[in-house]
């Protein structure tokens, strides 16, 4: 076994070739030599035990970081609660192995939340969350932004398309699906899969029934609500559900407005339906 030499190696620079990022991860399962410590002369015993320390001091990093993210989300003026204790050992085991700072982020607000109000969030989205790339957490990120809410509707629903279903007006169009063209404003159907794949969304489209003319639809996008009112009786709105989880994820994430998204999504519009902002 001889030392893994990493110290020329600068662990923030992202330009170094392959086998030198290969090399650094020597770092992460001990065969890099430090301070006293050389794998060439320690058993594969000590390596392992070397590895091992460096893991739990890393595990320990990770909590007390998240710790103290969290005390700067928990109210001082507010009564808190005691965790479930089963629901707290899991939060922590999992916790531990969270070590990209913005997701770090996250489970902090949700430690903070649990103590302010507990049962918002399952294991189950821990679980989940768990497993989520902060990538994947980028592409929930850019979803939410193109996410509305009906009325007083509580749960997001993402809009695919609208579509006419029944009536003449149907046999004087070419289509009589109109889509809202996620995919050019970075949601392509690829990353719709992903947020599938990975719990948050439910994979078959969902429609509304059909919306009434005489009813003004209050639509909620990101930051800005629109009234809208059916030009036929014969619309319908198809859309994404989030699950369960995906809905409790949808309060840690903050979405980001897309103007340009939205100007497009009110010119669709306005073709069906009468827009006011």
């Amino acid at each position: 076994m001889a030392d893994v030499d990493v110290t020329e190696i600068p662990q923030d620079n992202t330009q170094v070739s392959a086998r030198k990022k290969t090399l650094l991860l020597g770092r992460i399962i001990g065969l890099a030599s430090e301070e006293d410590y050389r794998p060439s002369t320690a058993s594969i015993t000590d390596r392992a035990d070397h590895r091992q320390r460096k893991q739990l001091s890393q595990f320990q990093a990770n909590l007390e970081s998240i710790f103290a993210l969290a005390l700067n989300y928990t109210p001082s003026d507010v009564t808190g609660v005691e965790l479930d204790p089963d629901w707290r050992y899991q939060f922590f085991k999992m916790a531990e192995q969270i070590h990209n700072r913005k997701m770090q982020d996250l489970w902090a607000r949700i430690l903070a939340s649990e103590i302010v109000n507990p049962g918002k969030f399952s294991l189950r989205t821990l679980a989940v969350l768990l497993q989520l790339t902060f990538r994947e957490a980028q592409i929930f990120e850019k979803a939410l932004g193109m996410s509305v809410k009906f009325n007083t509707e509580t749960r997001l629903k993402l809009l695919s398309s609208y579509r006419i279903n029944g009536g003449i007006k149907q046999y004087f169009r070419k289509h009589t699906q109109t889509n809202f063209g996620l995919s050019q404003f970075g949601l392509p159907y690829s990353s719709i899969l992903t947020l599938v794949d990975a719990g948050i969304l439910h994979k078959s489209e969902f429609e509304t029934g059909l919306l009434n003319t005489n009813e003004h639809i209050q639509f909620t996008l990101c930051n800005a609500t629109l009234t809208l009112k059916p030009k036929n009786q014969h619309l319908l709105f198809t859309y994404y559900r989030f699950t369960t989880v995906g809905d409790e994820l949808c309060q840690l994430i903050q979405a980001k407005s897309d103007n340009e998204f939205i100007n497009t999504v009110k010119t669709i519009l306005a073709k069906d339906f009468m827009v006011n902002s």
